[in-house]
C-alpha cells in the first residue's frame, strides 16, 4: 500500500509564499499521477495541480503563474510552491495519487490514495 504525508501549510499574508510537501512511502513504484486538491468548508474538492511521472504537470487557470508543482522521484516527494497567495487559495489541501493498478503487478492497489490533508490560511 501506499501513504500520502503532507507538510508545509500554515498561515501567510496575503502576498506570501508557502511550499507544501507529500511525501509517498511504501509500494511507491506503483504511483503515477500526483496531484494537489483542496477544498474550503462546504464546497467540494477541486483539483488545483498535477504532475506525471514523467514531469508533465498541469495547473488550473487560478494559479498559473503563481504556484509550481514539481516532483522529486529519488525522495517520492511532490512539491507545491505557492507564491503570491490571496485569500482565496486559504483551504485545506489534499495530496492525492493515482494508482497503476491496471497493471499485473500493481493489481493490489487501490485505485487512488489521499493524504489527511493540510490547512493553508491567507489573511488579507
Amino acid at each position: 500500500q501506499v501513504q500520502l504525508v503532507e507538510s508545509g501549510g500554515g498561515l501567510v499574508q496575503a502576498g506570501g509564499s508557502l511550499r507544501l510537501s507529500c511525501a509517498a512511502s511504501g509500494d511507491t513504484a506503483c504511483l503515477s499521477v500526483i496531484a494537489w486538491y483542496r477544498q474550503v468548508p462546504g464546497k467540494e474538492r477541486d483539483l488545483v495541480a498535477s504532475i506525471t511521472s514523467g514531469g508533465s504537470t498541469y495547473l488550473v487557470d487560478s494559479v498559473k503563474g503563481r504556484f509550481t508543482i514539481s516532483r522529486d522521484n529519488a525522495k517520492n516527494t511532490v512539491y507545491l510552491q505557492m507564491n503570491s497567495l490571496r485569500p482565496e487559495d486559504a483551504a485545506n489541501y489534499y495530496c492525492n495519487a493515482d494508482s497503476m493498478n491496471y497493471r499485473s503487478d500493481c493489481a493490489q492497489h487501490q485505485p487512488y490514495y489521499w493524504g489527511q490533508g493540510i490547512q493553508v490560511t491567507v489573511s488579507s
